[in-house]
C-alpha cells in the first residue's frame, strides 16, 4: 500500500519544499492547477446562485419594415 502512495507523498514534500525555498514557483502552481478548476466551475456559480443571465444578443442586422418599399427616384436611376 505504500508505494502505491509514495508518488503523492513525494509530489506533496516537493511542494512543500517549493512553498519554502521558492515561493514564486509554487505559488505559480498553485495558481495554474487553480486556473482550469475555476474556468469549470464559476459560469455554473454565476448561473445557479448568483441569478446571472447573459445580455440579449447585439443585433447584426437593420430590420426591414413590415411595409411595401417605395420605388427610388431622383438620383437618376432610369
Amino acid at each position: 500500500m505504500a508505494s502505491i502512495l509514495s508518488p503523492f507523498r513525494r509530489s506533496y514534500r516537493h511542494l512543500q519544499y517549493l512553498a519554502h525555498e521558492q515561493p514564486v514557483i509554487f505559488y505559480s502552481c498553485v495558481l495554474g492547477l487553480a486556473g482550469p478548476v475555476l474556468a469549470l466551475t464559476v459560469p455554473a456559480v454565476r448561473r445557479n446562485w448568483l441569478g446571472y443571465t447573459p445580455a440579449e444578443p447585439i443585433p447584426t442586422t437593420y430590420p426591414v419594415p413590415k411595409r411595401p418599399r417605395k420605388p427610388v427616384q431622383g438620383y437618376e436611376d432610369e
